[in-house]
Formats: C-alpha cells, structure tokens, sequence
C-alpha cells in the first residue's frame, strides 16, 4: 500500500461533524490527521433552563465547594457551563458518563477525575462511584430536561445527597441550506452522529440520505437510538469515544476497497 495512503486513508471523504465549538474544533483536525475534509455543521444547540433560579443557585453552591462530586454526562452540559465562566474547586471530583463528555471538559479547562472504565452510562457511572465512595457524599448532576433521572435516583438510594439541576434544553440548529444541499447530492460521504439528538436532527433536517452516506455512531447506546429515529447505521464504534468512531469509519473504507493483486 502506497504510504502516504495508509497514513491519510480518509483522503477525499467529506465528513460531517454535528456539533461545533471546541470539541467541534478537535474532531475537525483529527478527521484532517486521517486525510478527511471535515464540515462542521452543528445540529444541536442548548437552550436556557425552565427554571434558571436553580441553576445560578446551584452553580454558585458549586462554585463555593459546596459539592465532593460533580457528575456530567453530556457535551452540552460542559457548553452551559463553560458559557457562563463556571470554576470548579479543587475539591470537587469530576465525573464524566463517558470519553465524548469527558473530552468535551478538557477541551476547555476542565479536569476529569472519574470517567466509568465498564460502562460509560449513567447506570456504569453509578456503579463505580458507590464502589468508590461508600460513605455518603454530596453530589451535584447536572443534566437536560429530557434525561432520564437514573444517576441521581441511583447515588440517592446509595445514600447519597443528590442535587438534581436541570441545565438546558436541547433544541435543533438548522443547518444552512448549501449542507442540506451537498448532503442530499452525496457529496457528504459520512455523518457522524454523537447523540440520539444528533440523530433526531438528521432526520429532520435531511429525510432520507443518499444510499452511499455512510452514517456512523458513537457506541451501542446512540446507534440504537439512531436505529429508534429511522436511520440505517453502517458503523458503530465498540467505544463511545471519537476516537474509537474515526478508527471505525477507517477500519470500513479499507475493508470496502478492492485489494491489490498480486499478479
């Protein structure tokens, strides 16, 4: 195989990357490092909380190392907080629901304490935290107002102390139109989907993709959402990190390209 090849094997492949910002930012130059041409088009954005009281009462409560843990389990939940300048005290442990959450937190300052080594769900998260901490502690969850309450009601009936604050809502970016355009042509050849909100917006926004689209989920977990939404997934990541998701999509184009004969 020709070198140059092999260390670029995603040269000329568009590929859409749903959310923006930094984490954006850094998917976009790993798909350049694997010869992609990235396009950036966010498709989820977070709108303000219901109940916005609640949260500035609970971020300063954070702020004043009010809390032994902080538990995030979403890239949105890192854009509310960094949108509005929060510090976390060297006191408060961090914990991650996965890589992508958890990526997300250092591309932008944050540190990550904890991140689930068997499960990155809220369920896997509650699992090692009650091994790690048998003694009760005080937790802050932030989370979207349509996740699941899992987390919180799984460290409170370890007998923890849950905060439970709704941090945002999630809402759809409209894409512009010449994307709408290129991804109904074909000329995206790969979506990358992060989320089963992600998801959800590339059913709304493009209808049926084009047979070759290739479309490529971060874990079981979103490739089953997906699958819920009516997308046909062609790759899924055996981990929820992007990292193991580019390696996938990699791992698929070589497997699809026709072998050199030896004759």
């Amino acid at each position: 195989m020709n070198p140059v090849a092999a260390s670029k094997p995603l040269k000329g492949w568009r590929i859409l990357v749903p959310r923006g910002g930094p984490w954006g930012d850094s998917v976009a130059a790993d798909l350049r490092s694997r010869g992609a041409t990235p396009v950036v088009a966010p498709m989820i954005n977070f709108a303000p909380t219901d109940d916005p009281e609640s949260l500035t009462y609970a971020l300063a409560a954070l702020e004043n190392g009010e809390f032994d843990w902080l538990t995030v389990t979403s890239a949105t939940t890192v854009d509310v907080m960094y949108s509005q300048g929060v510090k976390i005290p060297e006191r408060t442990r961090v914990a991650a629901v996965g890589e992508t959450t958890a990526a997300a937190l250092q591309a932008v300052g944050y540190r990550v304490d904890l991140v689930p080594a068997k499960e990155n769900s809220a369920r896997g998260m509650v699992a090692e935290l009650t091994q790690l901490e048998p003694t009760p502690k005080r937790f802050l969850t932030l989370r979207s107002e349509i996740a699941k309450p899992l987390l919180s009601e799984g460290l409170a009936a370890a007998g923890h102390y849950v905060q439970s604050v709704v941090a945002y809502r999630t809402i759809g970016e409209p894409v512009a139109e010449n994307i709408i355009a290129d991804v109904k042509s074909g000329r995206i050849n790969a979506i990358l989907v992060t989320s089963g909100s992600v998801a959800e917006q590339v059913v709304k926004q493009f209808g049926d993709l084009p047979e070759d689209t290739l479309v490529a989920a971060i874990g079981p977990r979103t490739a089953k959402d997906a699958v819920a939404y009516g997308l046909h997934v062609d790759v899924v990541s055996r981990h929820q990190t992007v990292s193991a998701l580019l390696d996938s999509i990699v791992s698929t184009v070589e497997a699809s390209q026709p072998q050199a004969s030896e004759y």
